[in-house]
Parts: structure tokens; sequence; C-alpha cells
């Protein structure tokens, strides 16, 4: 969602260090998550979106519109209006500390660097578009260090999440791990 709210500013040339005008735009923005036979889709507007929001530019600026107080109370409120529906998985760098606190299950994944840009690449690739493994690694990192340390529901890990290291997990042992950990609250509910 936030990658969608900084292509829309991207798009229409809206300045990224203006707060008050990012926050205006965002405000009048609609941004739709959508089930299909090939995965999760992501609607800006109305146009599908999901490939584009996965673009270097969009990457790099992120951060900058995700920081903005504003911005995120307008996502964080959609983001709970999902939630409310209950039977879903969101992901964030902010779900469990600030969008669900109380959610039943929270995993903080976590990986090596080089790894995350080799798996970026790798995406990035499938679209056609090519970059330097380094360059990505670098700009992880200092997203990593900007969204950790910004004022407003920095990236931390919940007290009550499991950390689960990814870096030598294929995804299929990823969702096994998850599935295997919810099946255990819903047992124990029982």
């Amino acid at each position: 969602m936030y990658r969608a709210m900084t292509l829309r500013m991207l798009r229409e040339g809206i300045p990224l260090g203006v707060e008050g005008e990012v926050a205006r735009v965002a405000r009048q923005t609609e941004i739709v998550l959508k089930r299909s036979d090939d995965g999760n889709r992501v609607f800006l507007q109305g146009e599908d979106v999901t490939e584009a929001i996965r673009m270097p530019e969009v990457t790099r600026h992120v951060s900058t519109v995700s920081s903005y107080p504003a911005v995120r109370a307008v996502l964080v409120d959609q983001q709970r209006r999902l939630a409310q529906e209950g039977g879903v998985v969101l992901e964030g760098r902010d779900i469990g500390t600030v969008v669900l606190p109380d959610a039943d299950l929270k995993i903080f994944m976590v990986a090596d660097v080089r790894e995350r840009a080799r798996r970026r690449k790798k995406d990035l690739l499938r679209s056609g578009v090519e970059v330097d493994e380094q360059d990505l690694a670098r700009e992880i990192l200092e997203r990593d260090t900007r969204d950790s340390s910004r004022e407003t529901s920095p990236l931390r890990r919940a007290e009550d999440a499991i950390q689960l290291d990814t870096s030598d997990l294929s995804v299929e042992d990823q969702v096994n791990f998850i599935v295997a950990r919810a099946e255990e609250i819903l047992k124990n509910r029982q």
C-alpha cells in the first residue's frame, strides 16, 4: 500500500519533501488489494499496479512517503478495516507493532542483506529490469536504517513476534513454518 501511494506521488509529480501535499493526495487515494488466480494484485485508482510498485524508483522513495504520520494514518486505517473482515495475512514493517498489535500470530521475518538483494534482483529481472546486486544491498540497508529510525511507526520486532530467519529457507519452507504456527494457535483454541 505504501508503494502504491509512493507510485501515485511520483506519477503525479507531487514533491515528496512537502509533507502537507503528500498527505493531501494520500487522503484522496484509493488503494485496493484483490485476490486473483495469479496471486494478490494491487490497484491504485482502479489501475493494476502490482508490478509497477516494485520498480527501483518506487523502492528508493517509499521510505520518505511512509515516514509521514498523515500518510500512515490513512493506510493504517485501511489495513485495520481489511483485518476486521478476518482471515487475512498482512505484511508490513509495522503490522505487528502498530496496525494489529493484538494479532493472533506475528512473524518477524529477517534475512541476510545479500540474500535479500539476490531475491530482489531476481524479482526485478522477471520484470525486465536489470540492477546491480551490490547497489540493491546498499539500498536495502539504507531503507532499513531510515525505517528503523523514523519517529512514527518505526520498523521493529514486536515483543511477542516469532523471529524467522529466511536466509536459507525456500518460500515453501517459510510458508510451512508459518502455517504450522497458525495451526498450533487454532488447535490451542479448541
